[in-house]
C-alpha cells in the first residue's frame, strides 16, 4: 500500500527516530509499503520518518540500469561502521523536497550494518550511488535533510519554495 511521503518543512522530519528492537509483521508490512512508495515517487530511497513513522527503518535500491534486476533493500536499524577518507559530490534530491537539488559531498565509501527483514545482521560495503543514498536516508533518521548541509540562504531559498508549494497543494 502506498504511504503518504511527507514535505519539508514538517517537525517530524527533525526528529531521532527510535531503534527497532522487535520486528513485527507491522513493521514488515510497513518496509514493504515503504518500498512501493519510494518505486511509485519515482525514488532510489526511502527512510520511515519521511511517512511519518520515527523507526529506525530505511528503504532503497540503487539499480538504474534499463534491463537490470532491481535490488532492494530493506534496512532496520542501519548504522555507519566505517567511512573513507575519499569524497564524493552527488547532485542529491529528496522525496520530501520535490523537485529541489544540490550538490552534498559524502564519504565515497561506508560500510554499513544492519537488520534484514528476517532479523539477520547483514553488514555491505558500499560505494558510489549506493554509499550516497544509504547515507542520506540514514541522515533521515537523525533528522538530518540533505539541505542542511547546504549554505543558509541556499538552505533557505528552498524552504520556502517548499513552504509555497504545500499551500498551493492544500489549495488544490
Amino acid at each position: 500500500m502506498k504511504r503518504p511521503i511527507i514535505l519539508h518543512p514538517d517537525p517530524r522530519l527533525k526528529k531521532t527516530a527510535d531503534a527497532v528492537s522487535d520486528l513485527s509483521d507491522e513493521l514488515r508490512r510497513l518496509a514493504d509499503d515503504m518500498l512501493e512508495t519510494m518505486y511509485d515517487a519515482p525514488g532510489i530511497g526511502l527512510a520511515a520518518p519521511q511517512v511519518g513513522v520515527l523507526n529506525r527503518l530505511i528503504v532503497l535500491d540503487c539499480v538504474k540500469e534499463e534491463g537490470e534486476a532491481p535490488r532492494p533493500l530493506i534496512m532496520f536499524n542501519p548504522e555507519v561502521l566505517a567511512s573513507s577518507d575519499e569524497l564524493n559530490t552527488y547532485e542529491e534530491g529528496c522525496l520530501s523536497i520535490p523537485e529541489q537539488f544540490a550538490d552534498v559531498t559524502r564519504p565515497a565509501e561506508v560500510e554499513v550494518r544492519w537488520i534484514d527483514r528476517d532479523g539477520k545482521e547483514r553488514f555491505e560495503g558500499m560505494d558510489g550511488l549506493w554509499a550516497t543514498c544509504v547515507q542520506h536516508e540514514i541522515d533521515h533518521l537523525d533528522g538530518k535533510l540533505f539541505i542542511d548541509y547546504l549554505k543558509p540562504l541556499k538552505r533557505q531559498l528552498i524552504t520556502r519554495k517548499m513552504q509555497k508549494l504545500k499551500r498551493e497543494r492544500a489549495r488544490a
